[in-house]
């Protein structure tokens, strides 16, 4: 009877899930307006081909010098260092929990697993510094041995730490497939293993893709453990094992420092802080258009 009419404990609710939604456009919008200013008055002072081709990176010294590549490609080499830990082991560890663990096994491992993501970053920051790292001291293979700072340490602790992230929304994925589609996988003689690889995988690959753009996206944006453990030192290299620093230590460091407001040293801050924003938000349209491509829809 009620039907056609909204009550207004719905009217409500509506309003509230409204505002939520509006809350994070405007949360957005205000992050832009805010680096908008002094990243223009920045890049004023300084050129945009000496900030995004310069290899020295030096904003405090005299004379200053403003090459952003340093970082950059610090971000990329610890990045890259935690997706070599988190994307595999994360899809290994879903396709796990939804293919071959028993329900009371999968009842147990999944919220395990997820209390790695309830640590504080700054904790996995010392652990890479006083665990970690010594051991990659000991293992490293190549010429001179890494110092007490160094991406790679960083950089796999960074996988541990986005590795519960990628691994419970893969696993969200590979639940959501229907269960008819393994059942007639099993219903052809197809093992465990090629309905895993062959049907839940493809089936759920939107979501999988969406989980790994995720787990990227907090890899760029993480600040304390590689403020604590991967150094302080910008350099232009791939080398994992040297010290190296990012974007967001970047940010970390001079942001709790002495710099006078409206410097052009201050002002830095929002450029690099803007570059991060751009890298970011390209990231996620590339993932939002892959994931519309081939999201598969079921009735």
């Amino acid at each position: 009877m009620l039907r056609g009419k909204t009550r207004h404990g719905e009217r409500f609710v509506i309003g509230i899930l409204a505002a939520c939604a509006f809350l994070s456009v405007v949360t957005t919008v205000g992050i832009v307006v805010s680096l908008i200013p002094p990243t223009v008055q920045f890049f004023g002072e300084v050129s945009p081909w000496e900030f995004l081709t310069g290899t020295e990176w030096a904003p405090l010294f005299t004379p200053p010098r403003f090459g952003v590549i340093p970082l950059v490609l610090g971000t990329l080499v610890t990045t890259a260092c935690a997706l070599a830990v988190a994307l595999p082991f994360g899809l290994g560890t879903a396709v796990y929990l939804n293919e071959y663990a028993r329900r009371r096994v999968r009842s147990i491992v999944k919220p395990t697993i997820e209390v790695l993501a309830g640590i504080p970053t700054v904790v996995y920051g010392y652990f890479a510094l006083k665990f970690v790292s010594p051991y990659v001291q000991d293992i490293w293979p190549f010429g001179e041995q890494p110092g007490v700072f160094n991406a790679l340490s960083a950089g796999l602790v960074m996988g541990i730490m986005i590795l519960p992230t990628v691994a419970s929304l893969s696993e969200d994925a590979l639940a959501a497939v229907p269960r008819g589609l393994r059942e007639g996988a099993y219903a052809l003689g197809s093992s465990r293993f090629e309905v895993a690889t062959r049907v839940s995988i493809p089936a759920a690959l939107s979501g999988i893709v969406a989980a790994f753009v995720l787990g990227v996206s907090r890899a760029v944006g993480e600040t304390m453990i590689v403020l604590v453990a991967a150094g302080g030192t910008p350099n232009v290299t791939l080398n994992p094992g040297e010290a190296m620093q990012t974007m967001t230590a970047f940010i970390a460091a001079a942001g709790t420092g002495d710099l006078p407001q409206g410097s052009t040293g201050y002002k830095t801050i929002f450029a690099v802080g803007s570059l991060l924003f751009i890298a970011t938000f390209i990231m996620n349209m590339i993932s939002i258009r892959f994931v519309r491509r081939y999201r598969e829809v079921y009735e």
